[in-house]
């Protein structure tokens, strides 16, 4: 709480806020109400808005998180007046506090990043996050996580929050930047046209294509080396993509790698074999996985799936938080918390445990886990 707090000072310092924190009749900054939201998500007790409402009356809470207790009719009108840019920044500014991972040199300059996107269930009443039909003729109503993680890092970098209806290639392309590199599945390897504008862009890709769907135009044959048949590649091409001229990709190299299923993946990359040999293509498409992994983390393991707040602003800001919370459970315990560690935390956070008994639990788990890794 105590490293949130100073980050918020840092970057609120410098924005302009909503003219309702300047009201002399208003006793709480946007300090207080985020903080009492991400207490509201460490918590296993507190479940509602109301709850968090209450539980702000209590004296600890008010010493370590909002100084004071807070109204609903203030708590709620509070996710209104606090724009997710502000939180992006934060988000932001606590990733940076990561420590640096050592990285395979012959991935050059390039930031790898896994890219996708995960739908979080929105209630019945929340009817702007309708987004289409549903099982049964039952209305779908969703908000979707649109996510870059660092693969090498293994660390969230960049967020969006949208209504479930939003396309994914849509927002990921409000967010391309050079220098980036990204890693997709089939969902962002469909659209063609994309792979020029991505290179325009000054940005690297590996992307999986739709394998009974893809027109590949071989150009040229490019050899395999003895490791990339090691991992898998069968086959490596420099080729057209696309049945017409008009939907035509740019020049792109294509890796075949099988797979124990028995069918070809096929991937598409717009760098060449000697600034990304094909057994880094398969690596990096394999680690892709860790992002499907993170938004499992969110939702079961921190608990993400439960709305505090139901606006389309609300629940911006409670995923903002929760990824904030995860990067911080990062810092604190040096990777993401498994369910045992998260267990103690809130234990801890009860009273129940004692903080040597909190650290000594959690060396414990670390060194567990690393045995078992090594194993």
């Amino acid at each position: 709480m105590e490293e949130f707090l100073a980050v918020l000072e840092r970057v609120f310092g410098d924005q302009a806020l909503h003219p309702s924190f300047e009201d002399v009749r208003r006793r709480l900054g946007p300090d207080h109400y985020l903080s009492l939201f991400l207490f509201g998500l460490f918590n296993p007790v507190v479940r509602t808005m109301r709850g968090l409402c209450q539980a702000s009356r209590l004296e600890r809470v008010q010493r370590e998180v909002c100084e004071r207790s807070v109204s609903l009719g203030s708590f709620s009108e509070a996710q209104h007046l606090i724009t997710a840019q502000l939180l992006e920044e934060v988000f932001g500014e606590v990733s940076k506090q990561l420590p640096p991972v050592a990285s395979d040199a012959r991935l050059g300059q390039w930031q790898w990043l896994a890219r996708d996107g995960s739908l979080f269930a929105a209630l019945p009443r929340m009817a702007w996050a309708l987004y289409g039909a549903g099982k049964s003729g039952a209305a779908n109503r969703a908000v979707r996580l649109h996510l870059s993680l660092d693969i090498l890092e293994d660390k969230p970098v960049e967020a969006a929050v949208r209504m479930g209806k939003i396309s994914e290639r849509k927002v990921w392309r409000e967010q391309w930047k050079k220098g980036h590199a990204y890693v997709g599945d089939r969902a962002f390897g469909q659209e063609y046209k994309l792979f020029g504008q991505l290179e325009v862009a000054g940005c690297a890709f590996v992307l999986r294509l739709r394998e009974q769907q893809c027109v590949i135009n071989v150009l040229e044959e490019i050899p395999l080396s003895e490791a990339d048949r090691r991992a898998g590649v069968s086959r490596q091409a420099w080729a057209h993509l696309g049945c017409k001229a008009r939907y035509r990709s740019v020049r792109v190299r294509v890796v075949w790698i099988q797979t124990q299923e028995g069918g070809p993946l096929i991937l598409v990359t717009n760098l060449s074999a000697d600034d990304l040999p094909a057994e880094l293509v398969s690596m990096l498409y394999r680690q892709r996985w860790k992002i499907e992994l993170f938004f499992r983390w969110v939702k079961c393991i921190l608990g993400a799936r439960h709305w505090l707040a139901e606006s389309p602003s609300g629940v911006a800001i409670q995923i903002y938080l929760a990824l904030i919370a995860a990067l911080l459970l990062q810092i604190y315990t040096g990777r993401k918390p498994n369910k045992r560690m998260m267990e103690l935390l809130q234990l801890h956070q009860m009273g129940i445990a004692t903080e040597p008994e909190l650290a000594a639990g959690l060396e414990r788990e670390r060194l567990r886990l690393a045995a078992r890794k090594k194993d």
